[in-house]
């Protein structure tokens, strides 16, 4: 049965698939279409697979030299989960803290924490010691794991935070334990008994919002998985749709490339977490290396790649640079940022053979949220995409909060079981976005009579580096603590690789120089490497105000750029 639209394969799947069967359920007093059959949380998820792949020999782990069955796998997650009950006395609700680079052990441990009811903390591999003190402070955890490096910035904050440190592989003098230590000494073959509710906290990620400090994003088990199986349908929507007289596709191991940090949720919930239901087995990057992900690409065998567009980019280059054509890819996606237009037929062109996307979607809600594929993208390559089916509902808003007609700027404003439960300790940011079950994302967007929608600016002050969100008040707290700084506003600059940069309009002292690699070496130890700005104005002048007396951020930047 083929030829159907999305909505007419969407209906299909959710009548005809028990697995995709649809019911209604109240969630803290609003009420949502949800799955009906899903795991009730991660761990359930995990279970299943298990019981489908068996402890057998397929292998679904790969970093490095090193690789992993779904058997061995699920073996790694119940010794670390048993040693954290057992020995570091971890009990239901607790949070605990991972702050390394993509190695297996984030897997493991986000796995064995959600096993014992725990809640994961994922810590931004790239923060100071100054950014990493505030997420400690604000997320509560007392337990962190860290590698080397991370672990290096811990120690000067960890008495502070009567935190417990513990070292994974590159690890540091100074830790109170190791992860091999704690898995050599566990024991237990048995999942452990806890009872698990899908409203309860699976993680907090933390992501960059108008605020000068990151904030908490607290997802749910439920939340986390209405994400992974909105994805999962799509996977059975595509053939449906595929026209009729179209030749159906050979059945294929699926094999995804994680190449993205494993703190984004771009890498955690659509490459890792959807892994799982799908049978895929996954392949993981320390960090990004185009010739190294030509090369896993090729000796792997994989077939999905979602990374940043930059990262596409860099990967189209290298491979038409040493004429590797990448036969088995059969998607290749791009989220985190907007992909140049113009990179979409490109990419087409340089791998016939997949099928090229792009996604919108946001830590708040769980990732889930626009997509768009195939011929629909190459024809509309300025477009983010439609809703992925079958839980989500979506507004375009005007500042009032009225829905606004098809055509109209205004903005996306989405709905499911998949947003976020709240920001941590932030009860007013969270009813400023969160109202009725409707996330409020800031994004300014259009939407057509097809559905399809076309984001067109951001409400907030953030910058898309290369994937990363930048608070533009974070920078600009930095560059203030600057003894020579009056004032500084900071902005986004278009970049041909990364989509945008940090630049910053800065007023300086009467009498006082300052240099930009002063003030870049400055910055170094007050904020991450990727937030500092790679372009600077300074002026002694003041720098515009708009009617409140505010820094206007735009007429700076349209000065400093001189548009």
């Amino acid at each position: 049965m083929t030829g159907m639209t999305m909505q007419e394969a969407s209906d299909h799947l959710t009548q005809n698939d028990p697995q995709f069967a649809l019911t209604r359920a109240t969630i803290r007093g609003v009420e949502y279409p949800i799955f009906k059959s899903t795991p009730p949380n991660i761990p359930q998820m995990l279970k299943n697979c298990l019981e489908v792949h068996g402890n057998g020999v397929d292998e679904y782990l790969v970093f490095q030299d090193e690789r992993w069955t779904y058997g061995e796998f699920c073996t790694e997650v119940k010794l670390i989960a048993h040693a954290m009950r057992n020995q570091l006395g971890i009990a239901k609700g607790d949070k605990v803290a991972i702050a390394m680079r993509n190695y297996p052990e984030l897997l493991f441990l986000m796995m064995a924490i959600s096993s014992i009811g725990g809640v994961v903390v994922l810590l931004n591999a790239w923060w100071t010691t100054a950014e990493l003190d505030y997420a400690l402070e604000d997320s509560g955890a007392k337990t962190v794991f860290a590698d080397g490096p991370r672990l290096e910035r811990l120690l000067p904050i960890a008495e502070k935070h009567s935190a417990f440190l513990i070292g994974a592989r590159d690890c540091v003098d100074g830790a109170q334990a190791t992860y091999s230590k704690l898995r050599n000494q566990a024991s237990g073959a048995n999942w452990p008994d806890v009872d698990i509710d899908p409203e309860d906290d699976f993680a907090i990620m933390y992501s960059s919002g108008t605020t000068g400090h990151p904030k908490g994003v607290v997802q749910t088990h439920r939340g986390a998985i209405s994400a992974v199986y909105c994805w999962f349908i799509s996977l059975k929507i595509a053939p449906l749709m595929a026209p009729a007289d179209a030749e159906p596709a050979e059945p294929k191991e699926q094999v995804v490339l994680v190449v993205t940090p494993l703190f984004h949720v771009t890498a955690t919930h659509p490459m890792f977490l959807l892994s799982i239901p799908m049978g895929a087995k996954v392949v993981v990057m320390y960090k990004w290396d185009a010739d190294e992900a030509v090369r896993l690409i090729q000796n792997e065998k994989v077939t999905r790649f979602l990374g940043v567009p930059t990262q596409s980019a860099d990967l189209m280059e290298r491979a038409k640079a040493i004429g590797a054509e990448l036969p088995t890819m059969e998607f290749l996606g791009s989220g985190g940022a907007k992909r140049p237009p113009a990179q979409v037929e490109q990419l087409h062109s340089t791998f016939p053979g997949a099928t090229v996307a792009s996604g919108w979607g946001m830590t708040e809600t769980n990732g889930i949220g626009l997509g768009i594929v195939g011929p629909d993208y190459i024809s509309r390559p300025a477009a983010t995409g439609r809703l992925y089916p079958p839980i989500q509902q979506l507004r375009i808003l005007d500042d009032e909060g009225n829905e606004l007609p098809n055509g109209e700027v205004g903005e996306l404003t989405v709905k499911s079981a998949g947003n976020m439960r709240c920001y941590l300790n932030k009860p007013e940011a969270t009813a400023e976005v969160l109202q009725d079950g409707w996330l409020r994302t800031g994004d300014l967007a259009t939407v057509d009579d097809d559905g399809y929608v076309t984001i067109v600016d951001r409400k907030k002050n953030i910058i898309i580096r290369g994937g990363e969100n930048i608070a533009c008040l974070d920078v600009e707290a930095a560059i203030h603590n600057h003894p020579a700084v009056i004032e500084a506003g900071a902005f986004s600059v278009p970049d041909e690789r990364l989509g945008e940069v940090v630049g910053a309009g800065v007023q300086i002292r009467e009498g006082e120089s300052l240099t930009v690699e002063d003030l870049s070496a400055f910055l170094a130890d007050h904020i991450a490497g990727y937030k500092i700005p790679e372009h600077y104005w300074f002026q002694t002048e003041a720098l515009p105000r708009g009617a409140t007396d505010k820094t206007d951020r735009r007429a700076l930047r349209n000065q400093c750029l001189n548009l």
